[in-house]
C-alpha cells in the first residue's frame, strides 16, 4: 500500500472548519463568515444566506436572506425577458414583475 493512512485519516486534511458552502445549486462556493456572524455573502454569486452557529467556528447555512433571493430571481427574470424579446424583434424593454404588498 503506497499509503498507510486510512480513509478517515486522509479526508482529514481536507476538512475546512469555519466555512460553509454556498447553497445556490449552480455555484456552491465557499463562504468563510467572520465568527457571530448571522448573515454571509456568497463573493461568487451573490446568494445571501442565514448563518447559526453550532459552536465556536463551526456555523451552519440556516437558509437564503429572502430578500436577496428574491432580488436576484427578479433580475436573472428580467434579463431572461430582454434576451426573448431581442430574439423576437420587439425593441422596447421588458416590463419590471410588480413587487407585492406585504401583510
Amino acid at each position: 500500500m503506497a499509503d498507510d493512512k486510512s480513509t478517515a485519516e486522509s479526508l482529514r486534511a481536507t476538512r475546512t472548519y469555519g466555512q460553509v458552502r454556498c447553497m445556490n445549486p449552480s455555484c456552491e462556493a465557499r463562504i468563510t463568515p467572520a465568527p457571530g456572524q448571522t448573515k454571509a455573502k456568497c463573493p461568487k454569486c451573490g446568494s445571501e444566506w442565514r448563518i447559526f452557529w453550532i459552536k465556536a467556528g463551526f456555523p451552519r447555512v440556516k437558509g437564503p436572506v429572502w430578500a436577496t433571493s428574491e432580488r436576484l430571481a427578479q433580475e436573472a427574470f428580467a434579463k431572461i425577458q430582454a434576451q426573448e424579446a431581442a430574439k423576437a424583434g420587439k425593441a422596447e424593454p421588458a416590463a419590471k414583475p410588480e413587487k407585492k404588498e406585504g401583510k
